[in-house]
């Protein structure tokens, strides 16, 4: 089997008129509850191969404080993840079916969504994905992503 491990951004400070949205940080809060993931995915033992993160400020600064717990990784900054539709999230990962624990960083609605459709099948099955949040979803080795086709075997939120 081979896994992918979706990470929400952790909370990030309020946007500011004159500050692009790629820009906004990491609040305090935050950058616990990134600290936090990184200590669960070490617990769990749940180390990626290879991570792929979104440009965004907040992403970069979430994946830096869970590398400080986790330590160093193979990791990439993956522009496509920004604003990302699930099609192009499975794209991705189907890119990088080698990887036996591949982990994207990013964002909503991207993320719930591409974890229900692989789960369950359907984007409207969703509940909801909190900042910080982890997916972890169990996939046949040489099965390419469709709907269904996971198992949800992880979520944890701080």
């Amino acid at each position: 089997m081979r896994e992918l491990i979706l990470l929400r951004h952790a909370h990030a400070e309020p946007a500011v008129v004159g500050r692009a949205d790629l820009d906004r940080p990491l609040s305090a809060e935050g950058l616990a509850e990134a600290e936090a993931a990184g200590r669960w995915l070490a617990e769990q033992r749940l180390i990626p191969d290879c991570v792929l993160c979104s440009p965004s400020r907040r992403t970069r600064e979430t994946l830096e404080a869970v590398l400080s717990v986790i330590g160093y990784v193979d990791q990439r900054i993956e522009p496509s993840i920004y604003e990302a539709t699930p099609g192009t999230l499975i794209a991705l990962a189907d890119t990088h079916a080698d990887v036996g624990r591949l982990m994207l960083v990013g964002h909503n609605p991207g993320f719930e969504r591409l974890s229900a459709l692989l789960h369950s099948g359907q984007t409207s099955e969703y509940r909801g994905m909190p900042p910080a949040g982890l997916a972890v979803l169990t996939v046949p080795p040489e099965a390419a992503l469709e709907p269904g086709i996971a198992q949800l075997s992880a979520f944890w939120w701080p």
